[in-house]
């Protein structure tokens, strides 16, 4: 059985707005997902009720701007905060739990930004 999704675009500005709302409405947060653009990347907030799909959807066009976390909606959140901090040099700010760049140990700083800072030198 097929299920239509909704995807709504928003602006960091509402992020936390909308956040709420799906949590008063009893939405189950799912997954957040970012993605690589040509320029900045997308952030897909997921959230489920009865089978129902929502997506909040975020487009930035730069790696500079800040995200304002959403870990004091949905706590597990900040799981998915840190992972995308950590691989994509996404900013949030007011994580709940923040590893501050210490949620993975990987030889490549944001190894999922290839225009973010230059990979250390292996010696």
């Amino acid at each position: 059985m097929n299920q239509e999704q909704k995807i709504i675009n928003i602006t960091p500005g509402q992020l936390t707005e909308k956040v709420r709302e799906l949590s008063d409405q009893q939405f189950r947060l799912v997954q957040i997902n970012c993605t690589k653009l040509d320029a900045g990347f997308e952030l897909n907030y997921s959230f489920d009720k009865e089978l129902e799909l929502v997506n909040l959807r975020l487009s930035l066009s730069d790696f500079d701007a800040v995200i304002p976390s959403v870990s004091g909606i949905y706590l597990a959140a900040f799981l998915y905060e840190n992972e995308t901090a950590d691989l994509f040099g996404a900013k949030f700010q007011g994580i709940a739990v923040d590893f501050k760049g210490n949620f993975y140990n990987t030889h490549i700083k944001h190894p999922f930004n290839p225009d973010g800072p230059a990979a250390p030198e292996v010696k």
